[in-house]
This record gives C-alpha cells, structure tokens and sequence, in this order.
C-alpha cells in the first residue's frame, strides 16, 4: 500500500478578504504586551532583548522597511513576557508608519505595560536608497 501526499500544486490561496486567519495571524492580531511579576524587586539589573525581524510600511511609498530592534531596560515590579513582545512588534509588519514613529510608540507602549525604571529602545533600519537610518528613544521613571 502507498501513502499518497497532498497535491500541492493544486493548493488554492483564497484572495478573499474574509478568509479566516491563519493561527499565527491570530496570535498577532491578539497580542498584548503581558507581564508577569519581577521575581528580584529592589536589585537592579538590565534585560537585553534583540528583535531581528521588524517590519514596517513606508507610508509614503508603501515599500517594507526591515530594523533590528533593540531593547534594553531595568525592571521595577514587572518584566514583560518574551513571546508577547515578539507578537505584539510582528502586529507592525502591515502599518504604514514612519521609522520614528514606530520606535517612539513601541517605547510608549512598552513603558505603559510594564513601567520599568529604565528603557532603551533602538530601531536600526536597513538601508534603503542608500540611507541608514538608526532611532533611539529612552525612559527614566521618575522617583516618586
């Protein structure tokens, strides 16, 4: 008895908008940035987190921008969980933004869920037109 494989030459792929997503779109589209308690509160210490697949859309061109995305911060009560922040910066991969805007609303975010004492974020954008372009934004929390 043979065991036949699937004919993928005749695989269709639906152009229909209101096909259903596939698993990996899902958990991007809903994808948080979720936290989970900072297990040393009161020592100081960085976390390094390097995203080497960031994509983005020009909006004035529509062309693809790729970075690498770096982030670096010290924790206060809360770290943010690994896999929610590959997701939640895969859900920039359709948005027609500026480089700029891109990093500063990651770091926005970021600071918004998990409220570090320190942040550092640093987008390096492959060149394009024969222009590098490398953005950097930092938080310092306030003492309160």
């Amino acid at each position: 008895m043979t065991q036949s494989s699937p004919d993928l030459h005749n695989t269709t792929v639906s152009s229909d908008s209101t096909a259903e997503l596939k698993y990996g779109e899902r958990e991007i589209a809903e994808g948080e940035l979720i936290t989970f308690p900072n297990p040393r509160i009161g020592r100081k210490y960085d976390i390094h987190i390097t995203l080497p697949e960031f994509t983005c859309k020009c909006p004035f061109s529509g062309y693809p921008d790729f970075a690498t995305i770096d982030l670096t911060y010290c924790p206060d009560r809360l770290v943010v969980e690994l896999k929610a922040i590959k997701l939640y910066i895969n859900s920039f991969r359709d948005r027609y933004i500026p480089h700029e805007e891109a990093v500063n609303e990651i770091l926005d975010h970021f600071v918004a869920a998990c409220d570090p004492l320190y942040a550092k974020i640093k987008g390096d954008f492959n060149p394009r037109g024969n222009v590098h372009t490398v953005i950097e934004v930092e938080h310092h929390k306030n003492p309160s």
